[in-house]
């Protein structure tokens, strides 16, 4: 019986260990977030494959406070549990939109700042998403991809991206993408193990 005590013991303390490091890294990523997209109290924001348990819109929708808002995206199989989760944080400025692989489903320019975490290399057709994200974003307004490098090769084609040693997408890839959609290059930056942050802005010409 002891044993048995000591070994939940163990357990619980690894499983609390993980998920306060998972709190950390969210805590971390919303406010590297925050400071690059220049968030203040007000502005309408945008989060792009927010995941069912909305881990970045909800802090992010308590820096824009009541006078703001978020968009949280994804597609239809994730959207009861985000609802769930948006709906669980008791947070009002949150707005939940049925995304699709190729279009944010965003009104034109309706966001100040869009972020986009660990999804980017799902993206099997860059070029159309990120055209959609230029739009959905007003003039000046800021987008970060945080995201990570694969482990062996990156693949040959967006297609290759989400699975196997090739699952991610280089930075610089990320980068490229996004200059020829328009945006002007902020800030690539790498961050601990293999993810980074790319930073662009919707500079008109």
């Amino acid at each position: 019986m002891q044993r048995t005590s000591r070994l939940c013991g163990i357990v619980l303390a690894v499983v609390f260990c993980s998920l306060s490091a998972q709190a950390q890294d969210n805590a971390a990523d919303a406010a590297r977030l925050i400071e690059m997209l220049r968030v203040t109290p007000g502005q309408v924001l945008a989060d792009i494959g927010a995941g069912p348990e909305a881990l970045l819109t909800v802090p992010m929708a308590k820096v824009g406070g009541d006078s703001g808002k978020v968009f949280a995206t994804d597609l239809g199989q994730m959207l009861s549990r985000l609802h769930d989760a948006v709906k669980k944080s008791g947070m009002t400025n949150v707005e939940i939109i049925e995304g699709q692989p190729a279009s944010t489903n965003l009104s034109p320019e309706c966001c100040d700042g869009i972020f986009i975490r660990n999804v980017y290399h799902h993206f099997a057709d860059p070029p159309a998403m990120n055209a959609s994200l230029w739009r959905s974003l007003r003039a000046g307004g800021r987008l970060a991809v945080i995201d990570f490098r694969p482990v062996g090769t990156e693949a040959a084609s967006p297609a290759g991206r989400d699975g196997g040693d090739q699952h991610g997408v280089l930075p610089e890839t990320v980068a490229r993408e996004l200059v020829q959609a328009g945006f002007t290059l902020i800030s690539s930056e790498d961050r601990p193990d293999r993810w980074f942050i790319v930073v662009v802005e919707k500079t008109l010409r």
